[in-house]
């Protein structure tokens, strides 16, 4: 299996969102957030509002896809999803701000075509957003801003082959060039936290999202630009 790694193109949604909801429907921060008794998650709610996200980071973030080489059907077995960074003196321009407000109005018309948010709890997103302009704001101590690993994700039944390492290693290769960092947060403790150190993260914060008596650990990583050979 040759494993290429790319940008992700608008052909690649539907692969792409159907790896990422296979790899994420055990993962803790989901089962918190969202409802995922029979009947109140809508797995299709769900598509298209990873699917207006993705449309907006194809110009606006470092979206990409791990694909087998000789597959003709372009299968989408890794995704790796990243936000820019920004340095505080940096300014939004106007064609990012246009690209944000559409961003919003299709989430807006999602809401109101499926009627509701698919199972999300609001409540829970919102104490989750909360907690994480916290840590955000005592984490990012750096200038010239962070790359956020928002999701790297391999489709389940072929980890262990090293797709995950490359699509870290696309984003963390060029924070390197760059003398940059590199920032995530991780809702599963084991196996995670071990792999993301041996690619040189470091544990620097437990994040806690609790409501209701339910809970939610988030591991907040911080990765130093490694100086080149």
């Amino acid at each position: 299996m040759g494993i290429v790694i790319k940008p992700i193109e608008p052909t690649d949604i539907p692969s792409v969102v159907d790896c990422i909801q296979l790899a994420f429907a055990d993962d803790p921060y989901h089962q918190w957030a969202f409802d995922t008794r029979p009947g109140k998650f809508n797995k299709e709610r769900n598509f298209a509002s990873l699917k207006a996200k993705i449309e907006w980071g194809v110009s606006n973030a470092l979206f990409y896809v791990a694909k087998d080489a000789d597959d003709k059907d372009g299968k989408v077995l890794g995704v790796s999803m990243w936000m820019k960074p920004r340095n505080v003196n940096e300014q939004q321009t106007w064609n990012e701000w246009i690209d944000e407000y559409i961003l919003w109005f299709k989430q807006g018309w999602n809401l109101v075509r499926f009627q509701g948010r698919g199972g999300l709890n609001t409540k829970r997103y919102w104490i989750w957003k909360h907690e994480q302009a916290i840590a955000q704001s005592d984490i990012w101590t750096d200038p010239e801003g962070y790359y956020f690993c928002n999701i790297v994700t391999v489709r389940p039944g072929i980890q262990g082959k090293g797709i995950g390492r490359q699509l870290f290693e696309i984003v963390t290769s060029k924070a390197d060039e760059e003398g940059r960092k590199c920032y995530l947060e991780s809702s599963k403790e084991t196996p995670n936290i071990a792999i993301y150190e041996k690619m040189g993260f470091k544990l620097v914060r437990n994040m806690v999202c609790e409501e209701g008596g339910d809970k939610c650990d988030l591991f907040c990583m911080v990765r130093e630009p490694r100086p080149k050979p």
